[in-house]
Formats: structure tokens, C-alpha cells, sequence
């Protein structure tokens, strides 16, 4: 059984497991490099019965426990009480329009992790300075924009939940690198380089099942010591049912989120938070397979350490 990394051997690994350089003094874009021309026509060849599937959770204005900031939603105008206007305001008062807020980093809305997002000692991925990201100017290096072209490429889905027989894991059993190994063997399915890997928890369907949790009090996720593994797999992005990070922290008196900094500062690999992976699982074992062609087209925002998006998986 692989044994969980004590906080000395983390800090190792954050120098051992170091793509910095790996594409140039320059690069932003980190392990989406690996999401090459030729990568992404393959999985196009992946495209059988064109069904597809969002791994989004819904955005919503309701309060609950887990959602670390609530959305907010003005309406600016509305359809309310039109019938009963006079002729002249019928006829030119046509639109509904509403302001939207949000801060999604968090726990609830489904995102990606721009690698501006974490750092590192005062580093971020390629030892670029965290002063880069300021709170007048926002990410001037390590943006969302580096992706603004989308990413499409192969998802694989490696269901932990499913391996196990569980609905959902336990708080305390978080994803080791023997249960992706398990996973790949029980579904025929090998991890390469360049794949979207979706690794299902059950968390969402908890969410769902049970109602919404406060995550601090309990929540589990890929080990960072899986990181190794995600290393060795070349895969370009991590996309979990989850915050992406074990809570309460394995890790006390290091940080509160290591696989966040293993991954987006020291391997300069993406992350989805908080997918949806319901509606995937149920589909992968109707077309009984566990790949996909899976898209993502991140907003294309200006100097944003993220964004809201919607992974669609196609079959």
C-alpha cells in the first residue's frame, strides 16, 4: 500500500517533481502543452454516437454551507407585470437582463485554476514572482487568457467510488496512487499523455444525496501523493468532484492546500474543482467505456486566475 508522504517529503517532491523549464524559461501554459495538434485530432476519433454529457454543477444564488461566497444576482430588468403595461411601454420594454456576481475559487461552483492561482514561497509555476499577481492589476503573468483557445482533448473517467462499491468515499480514505492503478485495471483503461483525467469520489452525489456539508469538517480528495503519478501520466489537467484538497488538511503545518500547490505551481498542472461527475459515470457505463472527447472553453478573461466553466464530454 503507498504510504501517505510525511510534510518533509512533500517539500521534496515540490523540488523533485519540478516541471519549471520543461518548456522554456517563458512558458504559461505548463502541462497543456501537452494538448498538442495531433492530441487533440485523436480524440476527435473518440466521437461514436455524439451524446454528450456537462460535468458542471449548476451555478446558483442559494446559500448552504459549503458554498465559500455567495453569488449574487441583481436584475436589472425583468418580465414582471408587462401584460398589464400601456400599449406604448408594452412595445418597447422586450428584454430581461440580470447582473451576475461570484467569486468561484471555492467549494462549490465548478472551475478551472489558472496556475496564477497559487504559489509557492512567494513563486509561482516556473519561478515566476507572486508580486505578478496584484490587486490593482490582477494576473499579469499565469492568466486564464493563456487557455482562451479551450482545450480539447481525450477525459478519461476513473471512478474510485465505483471501484470500491461505495456510493461515495469516506472522509477519511482519500485517493491513493494504488487506486488509480486499481481503477485503470478494473475499467481496461490506461491514463496518457495529454488526457483531461476525471477522478469520481462520489462527493457531488453525497452533496446531492444528503445535502451540503460543511467542507472544513471533512472532505476527501486525491492524496498529493498522487502527484508522482500524475507526473509520470503526462496528463495535462486534474478534474475531481471535490475542492481538489483533503479537509481538513493532512498537512497542518505546511499548507492548507498541497495538492494545489504540487500541482499548479510545481507541475504547472490545471485543475477543474468541483465537478459534476454523476451524469458521466451513469453515461460511461451506458456507452461502457471510460473515455471521451472532452471540451472546455474557459471565459477569456483579462488578467483572471481562473474561471467558471463547463466540461462537456462527447461520445
Amino acid at each position: 500500500m503507498n504510504k501517505i508522504p510525511t510534510d518533509k517529503e512533500v517539500v521534496s517532491m515540490m523540488e523533485s517533481l519540478s516541471n519549471w523549464g520543461q518548456w522554456g524559461p517563458d512558458d504559461q501554459r505548463g502541462c497543456l502543452n501537452y494538448v498538442t495538434d495531433a492530441v487533440t485530432k485523436n480524440a476527435s476519433k473518440l466521437i461514436k454516437t455524439g451524446t454528450t454529457v456537462s460535468c458542471s454543477r449548476p451555478i446558483t444564488t442559494e446559500s448552504a454551507s459549503d458554498v465559500t461566497y455567495q453569488v449574487q444576482r441583481f436584475m436589472v430588468d425583468s418580465g414582471e407585470g408587462r401584460a398589464h403595461d400601456d400599449e406604448e411601454r408594452r412595445i418597447n420594454r422586450k428584454g430581461a437582463a440580470e447582473f451576475i456576481g461570484m467569486v468561484f475559487h471555492g467549494q462549490s461552483i465548478t472551475h478551472i485554476d489558472a496556475l496564477s492561482h497559487y504559489s509557492w514561497k512567494g513563486l509561482m509555476y516556473n519561478g515566476v514572482s507572486s508580486d505578478m499577481v496584484t490587486s490593482k492589476e490582477g494576473a499579469q503573468s499565469h492568466s486564464i487568457e493563456n487557455i482562451s483557445d479551450g482545450i480539447i482533448t481525450r477525459g478519461v473517467l476513473l471512478d474510485i467510488a465505483k471501484l470500491k462499491n461505495k456510493s461515495w468515499l469516506d472522509n477519511d480514505e482519500p485517493v491513493m496512487p494504488e487506486d488509480l492503478d486499481a481503477a485503470e485495471k478494473a475499467q481496461g483503461i490506461t491514463v496518457g499523455e495529454g488526457d483531461v483525467l476525471f477522478v469520481r469520489t462520489g462527493n457531488y452525489r453525497k452533496r446531492l444525496e444528503t445535502g451540503p456539508t460543511d467542507p472544513s469538517k471533512g472532505m476527501t480528495a486525491c492524496q498529493v501523493a498522487c502527484t508522482p503519478w500524475f507526473k509520470e501520466r503526462r496528463i495535462a489537467m486534474l478534474g475531481t468532484d471535490t475542492s481538489n484538497d483533503i479537509k481538513p488538511t493532512d498537512y497542518p503545518n505546511l499548507t492548507t492546500s498541497p495538492l494545489h500547490i504540487m500541482c499548479l505551481v510545481t507541475l504547472g498542472l490545471w485543475l477543474v474543482d468541483n465537478c459534476n461527475l454523476e451524469e458521466l459515470s451513469q453515461m460511461c457505463e451506458i456507452q461502457k467505456t471510460s473515455e471521451f472527447l472532452l471540451a472546455m472553453g474557459p471565459l477569456k478573461l483579462n488578467k483572471v486566475t481562473g474561471s467558471p466553466v463547463n466540461p462537456i464530454a462527447v461520445f
